[in-house]
């Protein structure tokens, strides 16, 4: 029985990435999780959830088997996986598209030697209840547990490595899931690990229970200010420069544009495995 069926539809539900979305702009987490509304795939992620199939997969193979080689005989049958389910990834296609996933693979390669360990787990929903009325809930890239029982959280960037703001929205995601597996399995992650690809460069974090623990109240703190943004129908644009990447500039007052009515009907807000899914592979 899943945690959905334990508990009804009525428990609200928080993504790391819907989280980072509230902090970055409130307005962007209303498009995104209240109005719903599609946003175009583009070619950098699409190249990310390539690179992610690519590497989950990988680890199918035996460990003798696990080369770059192996990675790249993987790209091109992976992608027509994926253009079967959304088709509309086609779209994003350029002619160096294959190839510069190839290339990222060759920055996994450069980092990580995939033949000497075996994942606990990869792609994997995690989820836990805080203060009894909280899910939080999101797909890891994998999960690492040595012989004594040490976690290590793997999460693969496609992007290039981060100035220290943005590293910081990368490791928010990740304490969200070190903050997962300690309420439900009672171990603190020792390392938090980002793997940087474009770059070939690792960024490891070992976090501790205190700081889990004020983490927790951060996370518990901008639900309720979710959810007082909800009630009030009040979600406000926080400019930046991450607007340059934004699509929803046309409905944004920030650009000129005109906010759609909010929607009439209103449930604690969910977050369903597909969409979950599709967070996964941020650039």
């Amino acid at each position: 029985m899943t945690t959905d069926e334990l508990l009804g539809p009525a428990l609200p539900s928080l993504s790391p990435s819907r989280a980072a979305d509230f902090k970055t702009c409130p307005l962007l987490y209303r498009f995104r999780s209240i109005d719903r509304l599609p946003e175009p795939p583009t070619a950098e992620k699409a190249r990310g959830t390539l690179v992610h199939a690519v590497l989950e997969h990988l680890f199918d193979h035996p460990s003798e088997q696990r080369t770059l080689q192996t990675a790249q005989s993987l790209v091109s049958p992976q992608w027509e996986r994926l253009v079967a389910e959304e088709p509309e990834l086609a779209a994003v296609v350029t002619p160096d598209f294959l190839a510069s996933a190839t290339e990222l693979l060759q920055g996994y390669f450069a980092v990580e030697d995939p033949r000497r360990f075996e994942p606990a787990e990869r792609e994997a929903l995690i989820e836990a209840i805080i203060e009894d009325q909280l899910l939080i809930r999101g797909y890891l890239d994998r999960l690492d547990v040595s012989s004594a029982g040490d976690l290590r959280v793997v999460d693969y960037k496609t992007g290039g490595a981060p100035r220290e703001a943005f590293e910081a929205r990368a490791l928010f995601q990740l304490k969200f899931y070190a903050l997962v597996l300690w309420r439900t399995r009672g171990v603190v992650p020792r390392v938090l690990r980002l793997l940087y690809l474009k770059d070939a460069e690792v960024c490891d974090y070992a976090p501790d229970a205190e700081e889990l623990t004020r983490f927790e109240r951060t996370l518990v703190a901008l639900w309720r200010a979710i959810e007082a943004a909800t009630e009030a129908r009040d979600f406000r644009p926080r400019p930046s420069r991450l607007c340059d990447w934004c699509s929803h500039q046309a409905r944004c007052p920030e650009f000129g544009g005109t906010l759609p009515p909010f929607p009439e009907q209103l449930t604690p807000a969910t977050i369903d495995s597909r969409q979950l899914k599709q967070e996964v592979a941020q650039p």
